[in-house]
């Protein structure tokens, strides 16, 4: 029998309809012989729900976090009812889940008094949203005859203690999974494990970031010994752009780790950047399926790149950006330039999409999130200063009516001509590139262009594509 390791994500687990599917799909997989892994996200909008509880809490409204505290309550016990029969069984789980809501208003209480929320406390609170999803999804599972358990991640994932964007410690966690975890699943049991979350050594409960449950489903099914992790979702799979701005946008049957890396990290919102990284060396492959159609084969991900007729894959596009420029003659030939700004930015915790300079070294550009974009350009100049004083550095500034699009295909790496092609059809269109960059992998090129350029950009690359 093999192990499959299934992740699914919030919209798949959003209602009680929807848990349906993935209790058949679950039970599909049984029935062929294989033994399921279930990684589960919270319901759709319990994690937004959640953070919004925290904030109400923490400016002191009350009755603002209980209101919204019982509409949790209110959505999971309606699911529940749905998906279950009455009986002690039911009033078991519902028990569990009143009790996990409790917690929530608990740590809401502290916070109101204290009127501040550390980043522990948050990951504390939002980690709820799985806890309560898991239980929900084991429930209708057993109502329906299947073995199955609902486990938290923190048995398992251990990790460092940067809450919100916590890293996991691999030895660890490998230990844990094997000796706690398989056993259970080579029992016959089918578990249903909270994604999202980890703990720290020493208990406290962390979170790998948002979108994290495909990382987590990653890491579960690299040491379980998986024979394949399917991502589900609720879309058919990768798709060659963002359907919402182009309609022609389609299914990519196959894709390569190394594109669908560069694929997530700019701007594809089917998987989370770091999904990849616990199966790349075992060369596992994955699968991205539609939860809602789920006899769609979906987009199949390999170790290794499938020649295809178009040598672009797919487009992806990145909003809410800004572009920081840092010019001025006096920095040519000035030694740790590049060096001292792209620590400040770290040290305003900007995470740098992009980077061009110019070969004069008269001027940098990089890009960062619009949330960050403020507190990068105040810690460059402070670090510059002096350079700003004697006007070596004549220029700081920011730029946010931009957007990035990249096109995507490791056809590019070796082929000839195709970023003439892919400027020829920038230039057609008549786009304005403001920065341009390949990525080392050479199998990307991303442009920052202006937002009002960029559904035209996409387009156009687009047509490269299908």
């Amino acid at each position: 029998m093999s192990i499959i390791t299934m992740k699914f994500g919030g919209t798949s687990v959003g209602s009680a309809e929807a848990i349906s599917n993935v209790i058949h799909i679950a039970k599909r997989e049984r029935s062929a012989g294989n033994w399921p892994v279930l990684v589960v996200s919270a319901m759709s909008g319990v994690t937004d729900s959640l953070i919004n509880i925290i904030g109400l809490a923490v400016n002191g409204d009350k009755w603002g976090y209980l209101s919204e505290a019982q509409k949790l309550r209110d959505r999971h016990d309606e699911a529940l009812n749905a998906l279950t029969s009455p009986g002690k069984a039911r009033d078991a789980v519902s028990l569990t889940l009143n009790k996990l809501i409790d917690e929530v208003v608990e740590i809401c209480h502290a916070v109101n008094i204290l009127s501040e929320a550390s980043p522990k406390i948050r990951d504390a609170v939002v980690s709820h949203g799985e806890r309560l999803s898991a239980r929900l999804v084991a429930a209708g599972l057993a109502e329906q005859g299947v073995d199955s358990r609902a486990l938290d991640a923190t048995q398992f994932i251990v990790t460092d203690d940067k809450f919100g964007a916590a890293a996991p410690f691999w030895s660890e966690t490998r230990s844990r999974i094997e000796s706690g975890l398989l056993p259970l699943i080579e029992s016959g049991v089918t578990p249903v494990l909270t994604g999202f979350i980890g703990a720290t050594p020493a208990g406290a409960v962390t979170t790998l970031g948002r979108g994290g449950s495909d990382f987590s489903g990653a890491i579960f099914a690299a040491y379980t010994a998986s024979t394949e992790l399917v991502i589900w979702t609720d879309v058919d799979g990768v798709m060659t752009t963002d359907p919402r701005i182009d309609r022609r946008a389609k299914v990519i049957p196959q894709v390569s780790y190394t594109e669908v890396g560069e694929l997530a990290y700019y701007g594809a919102k089917v998987l989370h950047p770091k999904t990849v990284q616990p199966i790349l060396d075992i060369e596992m492959p994955l699968r991205v399926r539609n939860t809602f159609n789920y006899d769609h084969p979906g987009t199949l991900v390999t170790p290794h790149s499938e020649p295809s007729t178009t040598v672009i894959k797919a487009v992806t596009a990145v909003r809410n950006v800004s572009m920081l420029t840092v010019g001025g003659r006096g920095m040519i030939g000035v030694p740790g330039i590049a060096g001292r700004v792209f620590t400040a930015a770290a040290r305003a915790n900007a995470n740098i999409l992009m980077i061009s300079q110019s070969s004069s070294e008269q001027a940098m550009c990089m890009v960062v999130t619009d949330e960050r974009a403020a507190a990068a350009k105040l810690a460059i100049e402070e670090d510059l200063d002096a350079e700003v004083a004697r006007n070596n550095v004549e220029e700081i500034s920011i730029r946010d009516d931009i957007a990035i699009v990249t096109a995507v295909g490791a056809g590019m790496r070796g082929t000839p001509g195709v970023a003439g092609r892919v400027f020829q059809a920038m230039g057609a269109e008549e786009i304005n590139v403001l920065m341009i960059a390949q990525g080392s992998s050479e199998c990307s090129i991303s442009f920052v262009v202006t937002e009002t350029d960029l559904k035209r950009a996409v387009m156009c690359l687009h047509e490269l594509a299908i």
